[in-house]
Protein backbone atom coordinates (compact mmCIF):
# COMPACT_ATOMS: atom_id res chain seq x y z
CA UNK A 1 0.00 0.00 0.00
CA UNK A 2 1.59 3.32 -1.11
CA UNK A 3 2.28 5.65 1.36
CA UNK A 4 1.97 9.49 0.95
CA UNK A 5 5.76 10.01 0.86
CA UNK A 6 5.68 7.85 -1.92
CA UNK A 7 3.53 8.98 -3.81
CA UNK A 8 5.00 12.59 -3.35
CA UNK A 9 8.70 11.15 -4.35
CA UNK A 10 6.89 9.36 -7.39
CA UNK A 11 4.82 12.50 -8.46
CA UNK A 12 8.54 14.31 -8.46
CA UNK A 13 10.23 11.24 -9.89
CA UNK A 14 7.15 12.15 -13.13
CA UNK A 15 8.02 15.84 -12.83
CA UNK A 16 11.67 15.30 -13.06
CA UNK A 17 10.95 13.22 -16.33
CA UNK A 18 9.08 15.94 -17.89
CA UNK A 19 11.96 18.08 -17.15
CA UNK A 20 14.44 15.60 -18.66
CA UNK A 21 12.16 15.63 -21.65
CA UNK A 22 11.58 19.18 -21.92
CA UNK A 23 15.58 19.76 -21.94
CA UNK A 24 16.47 17.56 -24.32
CA UNK A 25 13.86 18.01 -26.98
CA UNK A 26 15.36 22.18 -26.95
CA UNK A 27 17.45 23.11 -29.78
CA UNK A 28 20.35 23.36 -27.89
CA UNK A 29 20.15 21.35 -24.18
CA UNK A 30 21.67 22.27 -21.66
CA UNK A 31 23.90 18.64 -20.73
CA UNK A 32 25.06 20.53 -17.04
CA UNK A 33 21.09 20.62 -16.50
CA UNK A 34 19.99 17.52 -18.24
CA UNK A 35 23.58 15.69 -15.99
CA UNK A 36 21.46 17.61 -12.69
CA UNK A 37 17.98 16.36 -13.54
CA UNK A 38 19.16 12.86 -13.82
CA UNK A 39 21.15 12.99 -10.40
CA UNK A 40 18.01 14.29 -8.84
CA UNK A 41 16.10 11.65 -10.67
CA UNK A 42 18.09 8.75 -9.65
CA UNK A 43 17.73 10.21 -5.70
CA UNK A 44 14.33 9.45 -5.57
CA UNK A 45 14.37 6.07 -7.57
CA UNK A 46 17.06 4.86 -4.80
CA UNK A 47 14.84 6.57 -2.42
CA UNK A 48 11.53 4.78 -3.56
CA UNK A 49 13.44 1.34 -3.92
CA UNK A 50 14.30 1.71 -0.25
CA UNK A 51 10.80 2.19 1.01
Amino acid sequence: MPTTHQDALETKHAGLDRRLAEERSRPLPDAATIAALKKQKLRLKEELTGL
